[in-house]
């Protein structure tokens, strides 16, 4: 059977989880419609989803239509949980974007189309809510040119809009589509300028393979709750979009992506894990390969104990879902095989706080509580700060609200979160050399002999760790101590930030048996580093972010003197009458200083919207808040 795994990503409240449940519920897959209202739809299952209304983990739940089943997998909306949305974007065939017909062209809708636009997926477009009171059709097709892309064509039509009585019609390709199509297709543009005219075949062909790309997109009209114009989407979901070709040849090596991890009540992993190649069988024996959070690649191996295939399937086959648990537990981003085709979209959390507990003898329960969430989920970094706290990186307000309910629902924790603050770096500027002795050569008091180069490494490598010394030089557990030590130390640098993309080496060892013991070890490692690491020097780097700022014209001035005063350089300027499109970079610092002032300079008309870029180095007189922002906060 032919499998499409298919996203729903839209800004909050726009209706993925009720369309999702309008998909299931028109074929068969569940017998009653969920409201998201009421707190009982399938794919938002956890009790604070329920609750809140929003989707804060991805869920797949599948439909089978004719000869294809469809793995729907719902996105969260908001944009605290991006890294839920780039999670499932890497294992998705194909997107349905959604827009409101209400609300038009959102800031967190242009973001998710520059993205799948960015990675070329194949997507269609769902307008929504069309029988709502205020509905719009012509003019947010306008927009969505506009603000969107230029590369639509509608595929529906929309009679008595705005009303319960709104019905879709279809609408086949023709002249307005070939038109459309001629932007992107040579073929198409050929036949209209020299003839003869495209035929009907020609658009249809024309229209599969410009979805397929990703150069081209679809537009569809509907209700998720009424349910008109559903059918069409899914016939342009069957008929338009590709699956995936896997490696089918036998013995092919299995090869996959976790995508989401969701813990049972004893304390187990249940992982979602994505396909591409072979096939896994209850029982077999898996070895996955994880990034840790210091840059380095590590295995987890064990036997399959659970496999649950999406639709029902006994093996999980390549293209498919299964949600399976492996002892020792998995990650999301966890690989099966190598994965060099597509590389995860993560962006990494820039907001930092510091967590304590309510009531002091919950400390440790606390600790260990954030700890374990955080191995859940590798973009949740989590780790032990002073006083008994817990520094902890997230991505936004409502991402904290929600832990903090988790903690509290979940564990029976209350806690504290300090105001956040953004996040900071260091990274080695030079190399640096330092070595110390054992006692009767220096009198220090560890029985160890250890000697460090610290100097860069390529940026986004993290952390590694070399030795020059001779293998089995020192015994395991005392290499292993110098390791661990390494990487745990350069957690806070020279200025308190936390040091990335380094490399240190092992140049020198020595120990006495029996005197010498791993705590010697463990306890000279930071001596030496830290003298290294001062030789080497560091320097230290601020998050930026990409904006995009939409601006009325008489308003342009104003806000690019608001801008340039935060600190963004500018790449773009463009439009005019009725609005400017002003595009560049910002420190993340200054991002909610814009958000917040932008609406008193354009009487409410800006449109932003911004996403993490690459971090630079701190200029001179920019403000660093010191140690506390890229350390842990708050000390």
């Amino acid at each position: 059977m032919r499998t499409l795994n298919i996203g729903i990503l839209a800004h909050v409240d726009a209706g993925k989880t009720s369309l999702t449940e309008r998909l299931l519920f028109d074929h068969g897959a569940i017998d009653r419609l969920g409201s998201v209202d009421a707190g009982d739809t399938r794919t938002d299952d956890g009790g604070i989803e329920r609750r809140r209304g929003i989707t804060i983990r991805s869920a797949v739940a599948a439909f089978t239509v004719g000869g294809t089943r469809v793995n729907l997998i719902d996105t969260p909306g908001h944009s605290d949980f991006v890294a839920e949305v780039e999670r499932a974007l890497e294992v998705l065939d194909g997107a349905v974007l959604l827009l409101s017909a209400v609300e038009g062209v959102q800031a967190r809708t242009r973001v998710l189309m520059r993205t799948l636009r960015r990675l070329r997926l194949p997507t269609l477009v769902f307008v929504n809510k069309i029988d709502r009171a205020g509905a719009r059709t012509d003019g947010l097709l306008d927009d969505v040119r506009r603000l969107l892309t230029p590369h639509v064509a509608p595929l529906t039509e929309v009679t008595d809009a705005g009303t319960p009585h709104a019905r879709v019609v279809r609408r086949p390709p023709d002249g307005r589509t070939a038109e459309a199509l001629a932007e992107v297709d040579p073929g198409i543009l050929a036949a209209l300028v020299d003839g003869p005219e495209p035929t009907g075949q020609d658009l249809a062909c024309a229209l599969a393979a410009g979805t397929a790309d990703g150069s081209f997109h679809p537009l569809y009209h509907g209700s998720a709750l009424g349910g008109q114009g559903v059918a069409e989407l899914v016939e342009g979901l069957i008929g338009l979009v590709p699956a995936a070709a896997p490696d089918t040849s036998a013995g092919a090596e299995p090869r996959g992506t976790v995508f989401a991890v969701r813990p049972g009540p004893a304390g187990e992993r249940t992982a979602y894990l994505r396909l591409y190649d072979g096939e896994v069988r209850p029982r077999r024996r898996l070895t996955f390969l994880r990034r840790e959070s210091d840059g380095r690649t590590t295995e987890v191996s064990g036997r399959v104990t659970r496999l649950d295939v999406v639709g029902g399937d006994a093996t999980l086959t390549a293209g498919n879902i299964a949600a399976l648990t492996v002892p020792g537990g998995l990650r999301v981003g966890d690989r099966l095989g190598e994965l060099s085709e597509r590389a995860p979209q993560f962006a990494p959390p820039t907001l930092q706080t510091l967590v304590r507990a309510v009531h002091p003898e919950q400390a440790a329960p606390l600790r260990s509580a954030l700890l374990a969430l955080a191995d859940q989920d590798p973009l949740l970094h989590a780790r032990p700060a002073a006083s008994g706290a817990t520094a902890l990186l997230l991505y936004g307000e409502v991402q904290l609200e929600v832990l903090a309910a988790t903690l509290a629902e979940d564990f029976g924790i209350e806690a504290h979160f300090a105001p956040g603050r953004v996040r900071f770096l260091e990274r080695p500027s030079g190399t640096g050399e330092a070595a110390e002795e054992m006692p009767w050569l220096d009198h220090t008091r560890y029985w160890a002999t250890i000697g460090l180069r610290v100097e860069p490494s390529p940026r986004g490598s993290g952390g590694e760790f070399a030795h020059e010394t001779e293998l089995g030089a020192l015994p395991r557990a005392f290499h292993q101590a110098i390791e661990e030590t390494v990487h745990a130390t350069l957690l806070t640098g020279l200025t308190g930030a936390a040091v990335t993309d380094y490399r240190v080496t092992l140049v020198r060892s020595g120990f006495s048996s029996p005197v010498s013991t791993a705590a010697d070890f463990r306890g000279l490692t930071p001596i030496v580093l830290r003298r290294a690491l001062d030789r080497a020097g560091t320097v230290l780097h601020e998050p930026y972010q990409v904006f995009e700022a939409e601006v009325p014209a008489d308003a342009l001035a104003a806000v690019t003197a608001l801008l340039a005063s935060l600190g963004a350089d500018f790449t773009g300027t463009t439009g005019g009458d009725p609005a400017w499109t002003v595009t560049g970079e910002l420190p993340a610092r200054r991002v909610r200083e814009a958000e917040l002032r932008l609406p008193g300079l354009t009487r409410g008309e800006a449109v932003w919207s911004s996403r993490p870029a690459a971090d630079r180095p701190l200029r001179p007189g920019n403000g660093w808040p010191g140690k506390g922002v890229g350390g842990h906060p708050g000390e």
